[in-house]
């Protein structure tokens, strides 16, 4: 009989051989050894959850070169390349099987799934020749919880592997609960041929998404987006298994509220897409942080809603993280500790980004993200085509554990997760949403989450202030049928408890007035945050309007009064509480088409935007458009 560690034998060394052998998984023996055969590393590290495994990664990060210490202790640099600044949506690829082709949302990238492993088989053949194999375990979520999904990570990149270990809890103790179960994720990445520490070869940058098999591969590409499998990209093999079993995952955040002067805390999630103000509201002062990105949620025995997030650590954009409006991020990023900055300028062994401080003067040279292609960066410099050179890229990150950030809440590893109460949907809209609304019940906020709607902004390829539909802030993830995915929705809320149903808010921290100004400015979201959370307590009245409750002046002035010691002026109460009818109709429409083409959408969708334009068509006739917000008094 073969002894089953045969093949490994001559890659791995006593040791880790026997940190294989105890897992006693024949699944987790069999992907490491089919790796090991395909892509021919010089040897293979099994990583445990001990410090001396976890400082081993770090050591060799560095060692390798793919991230370089800065003078501040814990604090290094890693650089993606010139031309690997982001998700690859065009190389990311869901596989189907060939016969199965037909049919599969476009907008999923779907691909002949035979064809696409062949090719990928071919990718990775000897891909790891004179490099390290590094295999390691993860749990998405606490441990010992019924949130968690363990992942397997195969990787020849000491960066991946120590940003996964900052943002992931380590799982090797946990795999040993699987009892040889082969219920895992896994993930297979390569930053293939490196030239000046950077992937060479990225015209073969390939992601691909095998859900049949929930593992997803990764070649070519170090930018994380790409090659940290266990976020945005177990996101989407969590989706179609959440489903499935009846719970949900979501691109969400998940903050404890703590009112001012009230002895307790309410948690929200929210959903907000990009440059809408996510992390602002997760991050808001005076409040608590259990996780910025990712949530899950799941119904509990007592028919609560719980979320935990599957993350302990943030990979966050650093541009625009200032003292001013981001202190406790900013002091985490100036303060020793373990942290990888990535893309950014580094100048006699600082950190630069964007927007960064007023009070910081910038370097006129340093190495930064283009330096692999063009040497050393100056100001003024240009590239091939012509365009000047920021000091640092807009999409420059920072990877650190949250527990290094000052609000962390203390219920981040809490095993059942935080009782929520209330579910924030925002999204950027100039002309037509009220700043706070609360939903009519969890049929309607389902709806109105899938009515996300997000302009363009100047930070955005293209024409300025385009609309384009963002449903719950997930659709770049949703590997299914989007109708599948929001039947999910409205199936878990029949199974919550009818006094636990968390109240959902729609928010816009984006409407203008006739004159192209905005509203609000930047810190009034707390105001609209609090209200929230008084609703959630009986402590608000509120005014019923066709789009939902909204709330009344008088609070909000108190509010202001209270919190920002400013002035609410009633014109402007008046203004953008305004229900704009018309505008409301016309997101009506060009909702309902864009819904009408999906496939098997749930009835009680279309039920609710029915009753959202009839609502709106019945106030029309006895008001004129916009109708102040007085007028819905009783």
């Amino acid at each position: 009989m073969v002894h089953p560690f045969s093949i490994l034998e001559s890659k791995l060394d006593k040791k880790n051989l026997v940190k294989l052998r105890e897992l006693n998984n024949p699944s987790v023996t069999e992907i490491v050894e089919k790796f090991v055969g395909v892509c021919k590393p010089e040897k293979v590290t099994i990583i445990d959850d001990s410090e001396e495994d976890t400082e081993y990664v770090r050591y060799l990060a560095i060692k390798n070169g793919e991230e370089g210490a800065l003078k501040t202790k814990g604090h290094t640099i890693h650089f993606d390349g010139f031309f690997d600044q982001g998700r690859d949506k065009e190389n990311t690829k869901l596989l189907v099987p060939k016969g199965q082709l037909r049919g599969v949302d476009e907008r999923l990238n779907p691909s002949d799934r035979d064809r696409c492993l062949e090719e990928m088989t071919a990718l990775l053949l000897g891909i790891m020749k004179g490099k390290e194999m590094l295999v390691l375990f993860f749990c998405l979520g606490p441990v010992n919880s019924p949130f968690s999904i363990l992942a397997l990570q195969i990787t020849d990149s000491a960066y991946v592997a120590h940003s996964d270990m900052l943002l992931y809890r380590q799982g090797y103790e946990e795999f040993k609960k699987l009892k040889g179960s082969s219920n895992f994720f896994y993930f297979a990445h390569s930053a293939g041929s490196l030239k000046k520490g950077i992937s060479a070869d990225i015209d073969k940058r390939r992601i691909y998404i095998d859900p049949l098999q929930n593992r997803v591969f990764s070649v070519n590409t170090q930018y994380a987006g790409n090659t940290l499998g266990l976020k945005k990209l177990a996101l989407r093999l969590a989706i179609k298994k959440a489903v499935k079993e009846g719970w949900l995952a979501e691109h969400m955040f998940i903050m404890g509220v703590h009112p001012p002067g009230k002895e307790r805390v309410t948690y929200f999630t929210g959903a907000f897409p990009s440059m809408c103000g996510k992390t602002s509201t997760a991050m808001l002062l005076g409040n608590t942080i259990v996780g910025d990105d990712i949530a899950y949620l799941r119904i509990n025995e007592g028919g609560e809603v719980r979320a935990a997030n599957i993350e302990r650590g943030i990979f966050g954009i650093i541009q625009d993280v200032n003292p001013v409006d981001d202190p406790l991020i900013y002091k985490t990023l100036t303060t020793p500790g373990e942290l990888i900055f990535s893309n950014v300028l580094i100048a006699e062994g600082n950190p630069y980004w964007l927007g960064m401080s007023d009070q910081v003067e910038m370097p006129k040279r340093g190495i930064t993200w283009s330096s692999s292609f063009l040497g050393e960066w100056y100001k003024g410099q240009r590239d091939y085509e012509g365009r000047r050179i920021p000091f640092a890229h807009p999409n420059a990150r920072y990877t650190v554990k949250l527990s290094d950030l000052g609000n962390v809440d203390e219920t981040l590893e809490e095993p059942n997760g935080v009782f929520v109460q209330g579910i924030f949907y925002g999204g950027r809209d100039s002309d037509t949403s009220v700043p706070v609304c609360q939903c009519f019940d969890w049929n309607h906020g389902v709806f109105v989450g899938a009515c996300i709607e997000s302009e363009t902004t100047e930070a955005t390829i293209g024409k300025v202030g385009v609309r384009k539909p963002q449903p719950m802030a997930n659709m770049d993830f949703i590997i299914i049928p989007l109708g599948k995915y929001l039947e999910g929705h409205f199936e878990f809320g029949k199974r919550i408890k009818k006094d636990k149903n968390p109240l959902i808010f729609a928010t816009n921290y984006f409407l203008k007035d006739e004159n192209g100004e905005y509203y609000d400015e930047i810190p009034d979201k707390k105001i609209w945050i609090i209200w929230a959370e008084g609703r959630v307590h009986g402590e608000y009245d509120a005014i019923k309007t066709p789009i939902g409750y909204i709330p009344k002046y008088e609070d909000l002035a108190k509010l202001f009064r209270k919190n920002f010691v400013k002035t609410y002026e009633k014109e402007r109460y008046e203004a953008e509480f305004a229900i704009r009818v018309n505008k409301f109709l016309e997101k009506l429409d060009r909702i309902e088409a864009f819904f009408r083409k999906e496939k098997e959408i749930p009835e009680e969708f279309f039920t609710e935007l029915e009753k959202q334009r009839n609502r709106l068509l019945e106030v029309k006739e006895n008001y004129s458009d916009p109708i102040s917000p007085l007028n819905f008094l009783e």
